[in-house]
């Protein structure tokens, strides 16, 4: 591109990324190893540049959703071991064993597909064992795991080097479901064990698990959003010490004054009650700039908070500027992030909106681009 772009931006801090990789680290007494969630072009902070700074860091391996999404960080040339949570569809079998890709297995007949296709290569065909403890999504309940055992042991064209399961509740004030989701997972460890099977990669662990659990059966610990600089529940922030990676700004356009009774942007939702000075921002709900955010958003300029007035538009928002001083176009406005001492949070948005702010990162969309700081030399 042989032109500037529009001011709207994602600033990735890659020296934020690997300071809470060490938080993770120090988390955990056992020392287990990381196996790093990726998914979702990292959680929208770019896989690719997240991925070889984690692979330096020396995670033991990664996870990501879909076939698609590990070939991408195949061809970036990142060779850490990776299993893809969503499974091996049929007629995926050739390019997972192309590209040394492990697979989460959810069933029966999914692992009886695998085994068939390792037998006919002549390969033991490498899957992680998904066990439904408790989360009521996908995996192996506990009564299936003797049919699965049966087969683990007597076929030949599968190799089971992991075993997981996901906790449905370790970030909220139920420790009962966690408490049982783990006590079901170490029954399911020790049926393999009885069966001589040991698989390397056992795993258990999210965001909230590892924090607030701890399960020395585990090899690894999975992070997902608390790499990101997010906190899984409020109350996570006196336990770990977390810096967010993204900041996603843009510049002001164009300032105006309006006067008092003009209605603003689409449906007229916001009306001046006094002369304003309107400033608008090249970015919206195509952004990633929730459109939930009208007339409740804030932003920050020059370290001051500025209200978001009006519909938030596929392009444009607008903000009222009337109360900060020495305000000029071209100014930078922080939508999500710290500026002078100020911050606007991935969970602030999450509160406004009705989500989380899982949501809220991989929401801010790829027309936006990403600008990665370079690490520090040591």
């Amino acid at each position: 591109m042989n032109f500037p772009p529009r001011p709207t931006r994602a600033d990735i801090d890659l020296s934020a990324l690997e300071h809470n990789l060490r938080q993770i680290k120090s988390c955990c007494s056992e020392t287990p190893g990381v196996l790093a969630v990726i998914k979702a072009n990292a959680y929208g902070h770019g896989a690719v540049a997240v991925g070889r700074v984690l692979e330096n860091a020396g995670v033991e391996s990664f996870g990501v959703a879909t076939l698609e999404e590990a070939i991408e960080l195949r061809a970036a040339g990142i060779s850490t071991p990776m299993l893809v949570f969503g499974g091996c569809y049929p007629g995926q079998e050739s390019a997972f064993v192309r590209h040394d890709l492990a697979a989460a297995v959810c069933s029966l007949p999914d692992l009886q597909r695998l085994e068939r296709f390792g037998r006919d290569h002549q390969l033991r065909f490498p899957v992680h064992i998904k066990c439904d403890t408790g989360m009521g999504r996908v995996g192996f309940l506990p009564a299936e795991i003797p049919p699965l055992i049966d087969l683990l042991t007597r076929g030949s064209g599968v190799e089971a080097v992991g075993l997981m399961s996901h906790l449905a509740s370790a970030d909220e004030a139920a420790p009962e479901v966690t408490r049982r989701q783990i006590q079901s997972f170490r029954e399911m460890c020790r049926q393999f064990a009885a069966a001589s099977l040991q698989p390397a990669a056992v795993h258990l662990s999210n965001s909230a698990g590892l924090v607030a659990w701890q399960v020395p059966e585990c090899t690894l610990v999975r992070p997902g959003i608390i790499l990101y600089g997010s906190y899984p529940a409020p109350e996570f922030r006196t336990k770990i010490d977390l810096r967010p990676v993204m900041t996603f700004s843009t510049r002001i356009a164009q300032l105006r004054w309006m006067e008092s009774g003009c209605g603003i942007s689409y449906g007229h939702i916001f009306h001046t009650e006094r002369p304003t000075l309107l400033a608008t921002l090249p970015v919206g709900y195509a952004d990633g700039y929730n459109r939930l955010l009208s007339n409740c958003g804030e932003v920050l300029i020059g370290g001051q908070r500025a209200p978001v007035v009006g519909r938030v538009c596929m392009d444009w928002i607008m903000v009222d500027v009337t109360d900060l001083e020495n305000v000029a176009v071209g100014d930078r406005v922080v939508l999500l992030g710290s500026d002078g001492g100020q911050t606007v949070s991935a969970e602030e948005w999450a509160e406004k909106i009705g989500s989380i702010s899982y949501e809220v990162f991989c929401s801010v969309s790829q027309r936006v681009p990403r600008h990665f700081s370079a690490l520090p030399v040591t």
